[in-house]
Order: C-alpha cells, then structure tokens, then sequence
C-alpha cells in the first residue's frame, strides 16, 4: 500500500506539523494554510505530495481549535461556536480537558468520516461514469451555485466574485479554435493565469495586507491552559456522545453540494444544547458544546472530499485550494481519476486515515509548543506570511511575470475583503470555468445548438433542480443557525 511507504509516511508526518503549526496561528483557518503550504508540495511526485497535502488539510482543521479555544480568535466560521464555549472554559482553567475534547472528537469524526469516504466513493463513481458533457456542465453550473450561496452573507457578492474569477478563467487560448483571447498581447499570459499563483495571493497576500490595515487592536489574551490536558471521567461521559452525534450531523452536510462546515457546527452546537442535561453550563464553557461541533467540523472537512474526489466538485474554500493541488499535477478529480490513477486516489484516502492518527499524537503531547506559537507578534507573523509566499511562488514559478501576478491579485484579494466580497468564488471560478465552457460547448455541438438538449437528461435535469436549492437551502440553515448563536450571544450578555 503506498500510504505505508516509509517516504509516504514521512511526507504525511511533515504534512500534519505544518498544518498544525501554520492552523494554530492566530487568523489563519485551513483554507489559508493550504494555499501558503501549496507551492512546497510542487516540486514532490504527485501521490507525494497529495499526501502532503491531505495532512496540511487535516492539520489546519485541528490547529484552528486551539486558536479559538485559547485565543477566542476563530480561524474560520465554523470554529465560532468551539470558541463560545471552548474559551469559556479555558477561562475557567479547564483549557487542557477543552483541547482534549477537541483533538480526540476530531479524531473520532476523522477516523469514522474517512472510512464512510472510502466505502461511499465507489457507488458516487459508478454513477459520475454515466455523465456526458450535458451533465457534466449542470454539474459544474451546481459547483458555482454552491460557492456563491455557501460563502459570504449576500448571494449576490458571491456571484459577483464568481463572475470575476469566470473572467480570469477565459484568458488565454482557447482550447477548441486555438485563438487567443485577452492575453492583450503579453506572451505570459498566453498559457492562462496560473491557480497556484492566484490561490496564494488571494488568500495569503490579501489577508496579510487585509491584517495589515487594521492597524493596533490592543493585545490579545492567550489563555493559560492550567492543571492537566487530560480529560477526567466525567469529561469522557459528557463528550463521547457529542462526539458520534456530531460525526452523524456533519459529515452528510460537508458531502452535500451546498454542505458547509459551519452549516453542521450550527446544528451540532444546537442539538447538544436541546439534549444536555446541563443546561446552566451552556454560554459559561459547557464541554458538550466544544465536543460536538469539533467533531462536526471534522467530519465535515472529511465529507467534502466525497463531491472533490469523485466528480471534481469544490464545496469549500480548502476543497477549492485542493482541486487547486490536484491541478497542479494535470490531475482532473471525478470518475476518471479512480479509473487511471487508482493508486493515488486509494492511497491519498488510506493517508487520512494514518494523518489522523498521526494529530492525535501530535496534538495533546505538543499542547505547550502550540500555545508558544500563540504569542508570536503580528507584524512577524504576517512578515512570514509574505515572505513565505513569495518565496514559495518563485520556487514553482521563478518569473518576475508572476511576482507581479502574486501581487495584483494580493491587492485584489484586499479590497474584495475590505467590501466584504468572498475569495473562494473566485478561485473556483478560474478552475472550472474552462472545464464548464468545454463542456457545455460540446454539449450545443452535439444538440446543433439546440439549449433545451441541455434540460433533456434526468441527471442533468435533477443537478439544475439541485442547483435551485443550493442556492436557498444554506441560506435558510445559516439564518437559522446564526439566529441561535446569536441568540445564545446576547443571553449570555444578559
């Protein structure tokens, strides 16, 4: 097996620290880790790196609950709610048994979500094999409903991002009549924009220089974690049900194309909430409440590899930052993928399972290094952040062409964020829209033009219904779930 090769094992060892060093800093979720680890796995074989890669995943997702235990800082949307009550009890000197409970639920979600991976993707291929180019453009139309619905509050700024990275997509030639098209005469930009180079810069460049221009905020308390790390019997009794609870809750929403990992931390969060049996200790650092919704997150993480691996379908940023790495290779996710390169794919899922094993090592041992690397200041953080992206970009790209790149889309990444515009439409975007384009204009050559060909196929008909419903039912979930965070909030306000 070739995850158990010992260079495997190695780079998936690597994969997981860096994950876990790189999610544990303060601001930085796992979307961000991936594409600043991206270009380090450029120069490894392809099944390599992945595996490097599968570990920086899975290690961003771990690393940013420390951060929101400790530091009351989320990495991401869907640590909100491990914060609420996570820093509650890190407060109340019981940060080890809330960091524990994080680590072995994320372990239990992990291990159980990337073993229903395994059994599930088979019969998802099975059915990806019957798509045609009909299905295979509703599929990519439901990819780009979902990223614009899923992330930001407005739809309508989510679409808007997605137009702008369909743009970027269509420099270049083009790949049926051979014809250049706004490459405005520049030699460079004849091969198209380079993922990679966007994804670092958008995501990377653009949060440091967003960080940046918040200036001063006064110092963040990092919380002691006082007494032992370990968790007392009690803490086992309250959490090993949250734990399953919450792998059920979020691994089905993360499959999902318009799943999402805060979606099945809300739900997680809400459930415990109605069937603990110590409802004083919800708002003031209840252990139930930072159980189930890290294990909901990390089932999620888990569960969207389900759509990216077997049809090439993103539903998260990190999972359109991982397309990204797979693109890199000439990599294609989807049926096809299982068929040519079944070593790969069986191995990157077999990894999982030993990068799991390998944080819960890791983790709870190491908590005392990973809250050192809380207190390094701002400024050298994010000095880093830029130095390591650069370097990085000049590593798997050495032009000066390509810098200017980083840095155009840097300041683009910017002021999407300062108007409140969501970065990952636009990376997915610049990866799917040339596959959307071929697809549907293979579909109108075979139908002579004919647009209604496209609604004709029963799996093309029900993705375009889904699509519908992406684009309302995250909506209404997340109205609802943040109405009860929210709620939650101002109770313990009160």
């Amino acid at each position: 097996m070739s995850a158990a090769q010992p260079l495997n094992l190695l780079y998936a060892l690597i994969g997981v620290t860096l994950g876990t060093a790189v999610g544990v800093l303060p601001g930085i979720g796992p979307a961000l880790t991936v594409a600043l680890l991206l270009p380090v796995t450029y120069r490894l074989d392809p099944t390599g790196s992945l595996i490097m890669f599968a570990g920086i995943y899975y290690g961003g997702m771990y690393g940013g609950s420390t951060t929101s235990i400790l530091l009351n800082t989320p990495g991401e949307s869907a640590s909100i709610v491990t914060a609420l009550e996570g820093n509650k009890m890190a407060k109340a000197g019981r940060g080890g048994p809330a960091l524990a409970t994080s680590a072995i639920g994320s372990f239990v979600a992990g291990l159980i979500a990337t073993l229903l991976l395994a059994f599930l993707a088979p019969y998802v291929v099975q059915i990806a094999i019957k798509f045609g180019p009909r299905e295979y453009f509703a599929l990519m139309v439901l990819a780009f409903v979902t990223v614009s619905a899923a992330f930001g509050d407005s739809a309508l700024r989510g679409l808007t991002a997605l137009f702008v990275g369909l743009a970027f997509s269509i420099i270049g030639i083009d790949q049926l009549t051979g014809q250049t098209r706004l490459s405005f005469g520049v030699p460079d930009l004849l091969d198209g924009i380079e993922v990679t180079t966007m994804a670092v810069a958008m995501f990377a460049i653009g949060e440091t220089l967003f960080v940046a221009a918040q200036g001063a905020r006064g110092p963040e308390t990092v919380e002691a974690v006082k007494g032992s790390v370990w968790m007392n019997a009690q803490d086992w009794a309250r959490s090993w049900k949250p734990w399953l609870r919450g792998t059920v809750i979020g691994f089905p929403i993360g499959a999902m194309p318009a799943g999402g990992a805060e979606i099945g931390t809300f739900l997680s969060y809400a459930t415990e909430k109605r069937l603990t049996k110590h409802p004083e200790e919800f708002g003031n650092g209840a252990i139930e409440g930072v159980a189930g919704p890290e294990a909901a997150n990390n089932a999620s993480a888990a569960g969207t590899l389900v759509p990216l691996l077997t049809l090439g379908l993103p539903t998260t940023a990190t999972a359109a930052i991982m397309l990204a790495g797979f693109q890199q290779y000439g990599l294609q996710p989807g049926p096809l993928l299982f068929a040519t390169n079944p070593q790969l794919v069986w191995g990157l899922i077999a990894s999982l399972l030993i990068a799991n094993g390998m944080l819960l090592v890791l983790n709870l041992p190491l908590i005392g290094l990973w809250v050192k690397l809380l207190t390094i200041p701002k400024p050298w953080l994010y000095a880093g952040i830029l130095v390591f992206a650069t370097l990085g970009t000049i590593g798997a790209n050495p032009s000066v062409f390509e810098l200017g790149m980083l840095l155009t889309f840097g300041l683009l990444g910017y002021v999407m964020r300062v108007f409140g515009y969501p970065i990952a439409p636009v990376v997915v975007g610049l990866i799917l829209g040339p596959l959307a384009e071929q697809q549907l204009r293979r579909a109108l050559a075979i139908s002579q033009g004919d647009v209604t060909y496209l609604f004709t196929s029963p799996i093309a008909a029900v993705l375009f219904a889904v699509a519908a419903l992406a684009f309302i039912v995250p909506l209404i979930l997340r109205m609802r779930g943040r109405g009860q965070i929210l709620s939650q909030m101002a109770a313990n306000e009160d």
